[in-house]
């Protein structure tokens, strides 16, 4: 079977194309009998394969030129696959423990093979909806974004070498434009693909598209996203974007990846922490009113950001005399400026963080794909109301973000925009 042109796999058509890849031939033992096959792509764009062999393991994932959640009505650009391939390698590069490894890469199939996490790896949201306890996901986390951000910024990179790997990501316009639709365009104003928990979010749909002081802040987050050439970002990184076990945490699904604010990341991770945070009241029942669980997800976004923080400053002081041509040494060379300057721009930070991560976290109720830490709740009364006060934090945050000084402040926002939490500190 020739593969010389794009064509969709299938059971059948995917074992003789792995027989005809080495790389991923020799990860399954070169052996092909007693294989196991399970298509498992229960997200918006990717059809992904997993394949269990008596001598290996391997996942082989295939981008369609169009969005799998909508099909071929709305279509989407192929080589979206060579973005994520290269930005796999390229996170992997300075965060090897916690991002997957890359196999084979082929861009006529828009195919990547690369390693099967297996179980208990699971989807970091499913855990959450569990209500499991990941004691290391801060630390780990933390590490990945620090590693990822500050390795790929100016920080680190002479502008030459920033401004080549900033052209060779501007190709993935299409995701970016999706990025640019879905999350800062759509949930204000009537979009055909926007949804919500209908009736009891109607008025607060239609609050969203009449606040024009929130639409303000929305567009000035939009320039930021389409403008700032910040650092090589995953671009999706929520948490169906990252699977875990209690010891274990990879960080997948980077096809969106460009170069942009560092802040999108930081924001979508703690932003999906935040909705899974509301979400637990809808999962509380009489054996378990969630309430703990709810003060460990407050805990972790508190230390993800402060690890965080604390990690991507240690990689600054370690590198401020390198290649980086942000702040050079030459120029910046007194110790009172160079903290100074590190106090503002993680001031900086934080405040996109607040911002991208809070639309996220309304993207995610009024928008096209929701999340399952809401939509798993059977009663949906008590769904829009988990929603609701996740909405109106979200705004909250977008509009006051400048005004927080630390993440405690933020915990503490969460806190008070929860009536029914009596989790304390």
């Amino acid at each position: 079977m020739s593969f010389s042109e794009f064509r969709p796999l299938n059971d059948n058509s995917l074992v003789e194309y792995i027989r005809s890849v080495p790389s991923l031939f020799s990860k399954l033992g070169n052996k092909l009998d007693n294989l196991t096959i399970k298509e498992v792509g229960d997200g918006n764009l990717n059809f992904v394969y997993i394949v269990v062999g008596s001598a290996g393991s391997l996942v082989v994932k295939q981008a369609p030129p169009y969005v799998r959640s909508v099909g071929e009505s709305w279509p989407m650009t192929k080589e979206r696959a060579y973005f994520e391939a290269a930005s796999l390698k390229e996170h992997g590069r300075w965060c090897p423990d916690h991002v997957p490894e890359v196999y084979h890469f082929d861009p006529t199939m828009s195919v990547i093979g690369m390693r099967y996490l297996e179980p208990p790896h699971i989807i970091l949201r499913k855990g959450l909806v569990a209500g499991i306890e990941y004691p290391l996901l801060s630390e780990h986390m933390s590490e990945y974004m620090a590693n990822t951000l500050f390795h790929t910024s100016l920080l680190y990179h002479s502008t030459t070498d920033h401004k080549r790997a900033v052209a060779e990501y501007c190709g993935n316009v299409g995701i970016c434009r999706l990025t640019e639709q879905v999350v800062f365009s759509d949930p204000y104003k009537v979009s055909q693909y926007n949804r919500w928990t209908s009736p009891f979010l109607d008025h607060d749909a239609e609050a969203l598209r009449e606040d024009n002081a929130l639409k303000i802040e929305v567009a000035e987050l939009k320039s930021k996203f389409c403008e700032r050439a910040q650092a090589l970002i995953h671009g999706d990184l929520h948490t169906s974007s990252i699977m875990v076990t209690r010891e274990s945490t990879q960080v997948i699904d980077s096809e969106f990846a460009f170069y942009g604010p560092m802040g999108y990341d930081v924001g979508a991770f703690l932003g999906n922490l935040i909705l899974a945070y509301f979400a637990q009241d809808g999962h509380a029942n009489a054996s378990n009113d969630r309430r703990k669980y709810k003060e460990w997800i407050l805990k972790t976004i508190e230390e993800t950001w402060n690890l965080f923080q604390k990690k991507f400053i240690g990689l600054w002081d370690k590198n401020k005399d390198g290649s980086g041509e942000a702040y050079l040494a030459a120029i910046y060379n007194n110790p009172e400026l160079h903290k100074l300057i590190q106090t503002k721009y993680m001031e900086d930070l934080l405040n996109d963080t607040l911002g991208f991560g809070a639309a996220k976290m309304i993207r995610r109720i009024v928008g096209v794909a929701h999340v399952e830490d809401f939509e798993s709740i059977a009663d949906v009364a008590k769904r829009a109301n988990c929603e609701r006060r996740a909405l109106h934090l979200a705004k909250l945050l977008i509009k006051e973000r400048t005004a927080f000084k630390s993440i405690s402040q933020v915990v503490s926002a969460i806190q008070s925009t929860d009536p029914s939490s009596k989790v304390g500190r």
